[in-house]
């Protein structure tokens, strides 16, 4: 009686082994992120530069992430670069190589200025962020206006 006891009890916990064992892993390869910034200036001059700080937040790590960045001007006319020096043109994808990055927007109008940069992952998730800047008309304007 003990060693049926003993057989039923082992091959109980045998199979107990056994169901508990998958071979489907559960990998998650998609994590949620955002675009950080520093606070932007406000007010924008033509032919000055605003300098946007910017820090991509992931809630994950996932090595085969590839991030891309675009970006749209609704209102105004103006140029966007990235801090190695590329000039990003309006609705081209271009990828993102670092979670760090500096991307400087330059006046070239004396409207009022708006661009929308998205920041997108290869698993079709999108970050949207709007920056709009007011024509700075300056000193030199006002030292007119009182002649």
């Amino acid at each position: 009686m003990k060693k049926t006891l003993a057989y039923f009890l082992y091959t109980l916990l045998l199979s107990a082994i056994v169901c508990a064992c998958s071979d489907d892993l559960d990998v998650q390869q998609v994590y949620s992120f955002d675009l950080v910034t520093m606070p932007v200036q406000k007010k924008i001059v033509q032919g000055e530069s605003a300098e946007i700080r910017c820090q991509l937040i992931k809630e994950g790590d996932y090595q085969q992430t590839k991030f891309f960045i675009r970006y749209f001007q609704p209102d105004g006319v103006g140029e966007l670069r990235m801090d190695d020096g590329t000039v990003f043109l309006p609705n081209d994808l271009y990828p993102l190589d670092k979670t760090t990055f500096r991307l400087y927007y330059t006046s070239h109008s004396t409207d009022q200025q708006a661009i929308d940069v998205y920041i997108e992952d290869n698993f079709g998730q999108v970050v949207q962020k709007t920056f709009s800047w007011q024509n700075d008309k300056g000193d030199e304007e006002e030292t007119e206006d009182k002649e």
